[in-house]
């Protein structure tokens, strides 16, 4: 994997697409208020001050916010839009509301394109396959995303979701080019590795972790109430950042190192909803990760390392 850098920041091929990603993302549900309320204001500063510091990864979805993120990222985007690679999603349009028919795909990326005021995303996902039919997602969703690529639209296309098997066995029936892989790369979780990452790294298909403070739990202020994680999982949370704190650390910014140092992974997004959390993170690039630390707090973590919860069709659990 080529790597380059650029003041700080350190930028990735995206698997065999000609785009070089910020390996710090910016994951844009905050937009959408999924993690708490932002201003308009507040947004607009936050995306400027990520793409300053060097970010032109942005990846959004019309599912966060109900359409709210990719309303105040497009605007947010004025004037720099050439600068960032920019990715939407479709299929997920709610908490249970799933559309993978060409028919809705075809509709919903000049719905996402009218938003984010553009006339093309860099790349087009199809959001959490886990809830879709896996044949349609294979014979009618990915080849109606070819056509919108072919149209222009969307430069590249990919998946997205959590259990990293599903996502193996729709990519290698209906080839892709990216993945993205949620919750399943951190410090509570490293079983991406297992099948997901040497699939990836053979095939050439660009890798995208999300979720690296495991949505939420690996936080100081704990993960939000929606989140499906069992409780061991959320307690171990409390254990590592007490640990962290302890040793005058911060625990999400241990979490993201972490995940930074994966060597396959092209960009880890990160949600972030404030100028202050993207200097924070920012400067985490320029760190060095403690290896005896970070083996204790393994350690520690041991017991639910892994631990996943349900997420999609029982058939696309795995």
């Amino acid at each position: 994997m080529t790597v380059s850098d650029s003041a700080t920041m350190v930028y990735r091929k995206l698997g065999r697409t000609d785009l070089r990603v910020s390996i710090l993302g910016f994951g844009a549900s905050t937009l959408g208020n999924v993690y708490g309320m932002m201003g308009a204001a507040e947004v607009k500063r936050t995306v400027h001050a990520a793409v300053e510091g060097g970010i032109n990864f942005f990846d959004v979805s019309p599912y966060y916010g109900l359409t709210l993120a990719e309303e105040r990222l497009g605007p947010s985007l004025f004037g720099v839009r050439d600068q960032v690679v920019l990715a939407t999603k479709c299929g997920r349009y709610g908490v249970d509301s799933f559309d993978f028919s060409a028919r809705r795909v075809t509709a919903s990326i000049d719905e996402s394109l009218s938003r984010l005021k553009t006339d093309h995303v860099d790349l087009l996902q199809a959001h959490d396959v886990e809830f879709g039919d896996m044949q349609q997602i294979i014979h009618e969703t990915i080849p109606a995303m070819r056509k919108i690529q072919q149209s222009g639209k969307a430069r590249y296309i990919g998946i997205s979701g959590y259990p990293p098997r599903t996502l193996v066995r729709i990519a290698e029936a209906a080839p892709v080019d990216t993945i993205l892989n949620y919750c399943r790369y951190n410090l509570l979780a490293t079983d991406m590795d297992d099948v997901l990452t040497p699939f990836a790294e053979k095939q050439g298909i660009g890798l995208i972790n999300a979720s690296g403070l495991h949505m939420g739990v690996l936080t100081e202020r704990g993960a939000p109430e929606w989140h499906p994680a069992p409780p061991e999982v959320h307690a171990a949370g409390r254990v590592a950042t007490e640990f962290c704190r302890l040793r005058g650390l911060d625990v999400a910014s241990v979490a993201l190192r972490f995940c930074f140092d994966h060597p396959t992974v092209a960009s880890t997004l990160v949600g972030m909803s404030t100028v202050e959390e993207v200097q924070k993170n920012l400067q985490l690039l320029s760190r060095a990760t403690d290896p005896a630390l970070l083996g204790e707090l393994r350690s520690l973590m041991g017991p639910v390392l892994n631990r996943i919860w349900p997420s999609g069709r029982p058939e696309n659990r795995a």
